[in-house]
């Protein structure tokens, strides 16, 4: 059988040129992750281009975690000159708007953010894991990321060392959840790591009332703190992914909290914290801008921290055009 999935069309140009790439490999990570071995290629049918690939039947649990993929607009059986839509799964949580609505310079596409936390929970031991994973944003920002993955019905938790971020995304969600009516409850404090006193902020909420009340709930968990506490912060409950989008110049240069750092010194001081904070069987996504940051030099700090980079197909290329001074690509790896 040939299975056909149409990608919506992103608003951001740019990003759309690249989509068909992106949406290729993605679907990719996506079969595999659900036992296929089938190549994904382009095909134009009636005006309108389709990734496709053959397979037997899919399975009812195949296609919902196919559905999951981050564009897929629809998918078919092809059915000779003939398309038969198949029923999709809506796999959001909470309301779409949670991870699109909050704007600001230099914000992630969410699509994008989707596709990578895809690809990580794919290339992990966690792919069929019937309860929510816990993903992490080591480098949050304003928590694109947490978004996205508590969208997907996932636990959420972000380290950023800049105060304001944060506020700007508790604020936001605060927001969100009154604007929608949602039952939740937050609890405010602060933990000493390392002799560093870390404030923190964790929302609990559900997608209906009688879930919280039931206590079928999900949790945003922000952290101010430099993200190499990250390890000690995770200790007790660590992630099954890590999802983060890694500085992409000098007007985002990372901060220790003292002084400027360059990129491989920030990774090579960070990254064994990361891997501290990621359980055993996990996978990790960091996308960056390959005109400051190398990939075999980013694969090099991740080897050296522990982690296994994926290095085979549809692992290996994910570079893209994004402006002129950000050519973005991202790198997947696990903890073996």
């Amino acid at each position: 059988m040939v299975f056909c999935f149409q990608l919506t069309p992103h608003a951001n140009i740019r990003y759309r040129e690249a989509q068909l790439k992106l949406g290729q490999a993605e679907l990719q990570c996506l079969l595999q992750g659900v036992g296929l071995s089938a190549p994904v290629a382009p095909l134009r049918i009636g005006g309108v281009t389709f990734l496709t690939f053959e397979a037997d039947a899919l399975t009812p649990a195949q296609l919902s975690a196919l559905s999951r993929h981050s564009a897929a607009l629809m998918i078919c059986e092809r059915v000779g000159d003939m398309l038969r839509p198949l029923e999709k799964d809506d796999h959001n949580y909470l309301t779409e708007d949670l991870a699109e609505v909050l704007k600001y310079k230099g914000k992630t596409s969410a699509v994008f953010t989707h596709m990578m936390l895809n690809c990580a929970i794919a290339a992990s031991d966690f792919f069929a894991l019937d309860t929510p994973l816990t993903v992490l944003d080591p480098m949050c920002g304003k928590g694109t990321t947490c978004f996205v993955a508590l969208q997907q019905g996932m636990n959420a938790a972000g380290v950023d060392i800049d105060r304001r971020d944060l506020k700007e995304s508790a604020d936001y969600f605060e927001r969100y959840l009154q604007y929608h009516r949602m039952k939740h409850r937050l609890d405010q404090g602060s933990r000493t790591v390392r002799k560093h006193a870390v404030p923190e902020a964790i929302y609990t909420t559900a997608d209906t009332r009688e879930h919280f009340r039931e206590g079928d709930t999900r949790t945003l968990s922000l952290f101010l703190a430099d993200t190499g506490l990250t390890g000690d912060l995770m200790k007790k409950t660590p992630a099954h992914v890590i999802v983060s989008d890694l500085p992409y110049g000098v007007q985002h240069a990372p901060q220790d909290g003292r002084r400027t750092e360059s990129f491989t010194q920030l990774m090579k001081r960070v990254l064994p914290a990361w891997h501290a904070a990621l359980r055993k069987g996990g996978a990790l996504a960091l996308s960056f801008n390959v005109l400051t940051l190398k990939k075999d030099v980013l694969a090099e700090l991740l080897t050296g921290a522990g982690f296994t980079v994926m290095t085979q197909e549809p692992y290996a290329d994910f570079e893209h055009f994004v402006e002129q001074a950000v050519t973005r690509d991202f790198i997947v790896a696990r903890k073996d």
